[in-house]
């Protein structure tokens, strides 16, 4: 449930119309982590049920992989790519590796995104969500801001969500800061989070900490003994809001048991939300089915048709708050069991991953690897 966010969700359901009625619109959600803007992004799913969507993510570890969210945004519309002018189809062709030929220009990219979008929006309208874009690949982030900027008459709504500052290729786009909740919401959330008593200085002081930010809100109380909570002591974090939380999902998964820990680290490691890649990989390092259920009741990881994440620092923090060889160990797994065929430049970043020292077979593969990317027009 959204608290507040009056501005944001008119701000959304205006948007919403102005597509409906053929207007396209752009908007970019701006804010820190944690502080709501895929909760948001979630309202806006709901309130154009009767719309086309088409959904993309930014992964950090695909920031290298040219058109890689690009990709996810329009694999649903390619059986529209005959109805573009030849030279824009053959562009999006050779972008997504469906053809050979020479690098597309990139203004050339950027027109076919926006036809394709156009395309796509003919028999309903379409909004375009795309979350995490400060993890998009740089050449995606171009194409969709360069298409954006261009919605004048088509039935399109394309909306970002990004942390501050983080993204150059959104300048110029409408913009939309998302803030933390104001005092009254942030101590209403706050309370519903615990079952104990709570100290009016110690959530005075919570509220004040985190800034109103929900996610912070609902993770820190976490990390505090109910005698913290209710005795009166005045805690103060150490370090960043995001640093914070995320200390929060490293002592979660610490105590959970070791063998749920190395598969919520593979999860980590894995960019695509796999599930079937993600139980071949655990296979190979012997884990067990069973050993999901604890990752799921602590609240950092849920496997169904999708590997998903609480929230995307929980992946940073555990990825990041695993000693180096572990890391190795998950993506020599995922680089096992990744089709050489089908997803060639996806495994040669996680055999390089997976490599302590100089090895002459993975570095052919990279370099074959960045070929393939300037081939097809990326950097």
């Amino acid at each position: 449930m959204l608290r507040d966010r009056r501005s944001e969700r008119e701000a959304l359901d205006q948007l919403v119309e102005a597509v409906r009625v053929g207007e396209g619109r752009a908007l970019v959600l701006r804010g820190e982590p944690g502080v709501g803007k895929t909760a948001l992004l979630e309202y806006l799913v709901r309130q154009a049920s009767d719309c086309r969507m088409a959904y993309a993510t930014g992964i950090q570890s695909e920031m290298e992989l040219a058109f890689a969210g690009l990709h996810q945004l329009c694999t649903p519309m390619l059986d529209l790519l005959d109805r573009l002018p030849s030279p824009q189809g053959d562009a999006l062709s050779t972008v997504f590796g469906l053809s050979g030929g020479d690098p597309p220009d990139r203004f050339l990219v950027g027109l076919a995104v926006l036809g394709l979008l156009a395309e796509a929006a003919g028999e309903r309208p379409l909004i375009c969500v795309v979350d995490d874009a400060q993890w998009l690949d740089r050449a995606s982030a171009q194409a969709l801001a360069f298409a954006a900027r261009r919605l004048v008459a088509e039935s399109v709504g394309v909306v970002f969500a990004a942390r501050d500052g983080e993204v150059a290729e959104l300048a110029g786009l409408a913009q939309l800061v998302v803030d933390g909740l104001p005092d009254a919401e942030a101590r209403e959330l706050l309370r519903s989070t615990l079952r104990g008593p709570l100290d009016e200085r110690v959530r005075d002081r919570i509220v004040a900490e985190t800034r109103g930010n929900p996610l912070a809100l609902l993770e820190l109380p976490h990390g505090l003994t109910p005698a913290q909570l209710a005795g009166g002591v005045v805690v103060s974090g150490t370090g960043t809001l995001a640093g914070q939380i995320e200390e929060n999902y490293r002592r979660r998964l610490a105590a959970l048991p070791a063998e749920t820990q190395r598969l919520v680290l593979v999860a980590a490691a894995e960019p695509l939300g796999d599930p079937v890649l993600l139980w071949r990989a655990a296979t190979q390092l012997s884990i067990s089915a069973e050993s999901a259920a604890p990752a799921a009741c602590a609240g950092l990881l849920e496997i169904g048709s999708r590997v998903r994440f609480h929230h995307p620092l929980v992946r940073s923090a555990i990825y990041r708050a695993a000693a180096p060889e572990e890391r190795r160990i998950a993506h020599r797994a995922l680089a096992d069991v990744t089709d050489p065929e089908a997803d060639f430049d996806r495994r040669a970043w996680h055999a390089a991953q997976a490599t302590a020292g100089p090895d002459e077979n993975v570095a052919a593969d990279l370099e074959h690897s960045a070929g393939r990317a300037q081939a097809r027009g990326g950097l």
